[in-house]
């Protein structure tokens, strides 16, 4: 064999395994993928259809007035369709009123979920007096204030993983009068 043939022989050896490495790569890898993809979609279709809890929000009322400002509270109902109960890991929420944010919090650890049953949480909320004044203006004559709450449920499920449950409500809190207090 002469010195070109040999020469053109390891550069179609070279490009040949060049060529097979793409196809394998690109084409093994493109079906590696391809199978993640598919095992990753069917993964997301059936946790999707694993039922999860469902909460709803009960209206925002008025409770208490103490030294450091009012004290309101609402319920949150919590429904677990499991037959094991579940920790909550976290109640965080944030009232407003007119655009701004009046009282925000979290609640650490508040419990559990019953099992196949429903849970009612109770959710206060602590307003100090410095915001009831720069809110004087939304009383106006007739002394309730237009409120959002935003609350986040986070809960620790097996096998799905820690995921929160976003409730919004909103409406007017009647503050009470001289005469409600005494």
């Amino acid at each position: 064999m002469s010195a070109a043939e040999e020469e053109q022989r390891s550069a179609a050896a070279a490009g040949a395994a060049a060529g097979g490495e793409d196809h394998e790569g690109g084409g093994g890898g493109g079906l590696v993928s391809g199978l993640l993809g598919k095992a990753k979609g069917f993964v997301a279709e059936k946790v999707a259809q694993i039922p999860k809890p469902e909460a709803s929000l009960e209206r925002v009322s008025f409770r208490s007035v103490t030294r450091q400002g009012i004290e309101l509270h609402s319920h949150v109902d919590i429904n677990n369709p499991y037959s094991h109960r579940i920790p909550i890991c976290e109640v965080t929420y944030t009232f407003k009123s007119d655009g701004k944010v009046i009282a925000s919090g979290t609640m650490a650890d508040p419990g559990w979920i019953a099992a196949s049953g429903s849970t009612k949480l109770e959710l206060p909320v602590k307003v100090p007096y410095d915001f009831i004044v720069s809110l004087m203006k939304d009383l106006g004559g007739d002394w309730d204030i237009d409120y959002v709450l935003e609350v986040g449920l986070t809960i620790d499920l097996p096998v799905i993983g820690t995921f929160t449950i976003p409730l919004t409500t909103e409406g007017e809190i009647k503050l009470p009068t001289f005469r409600d207090l005494f």
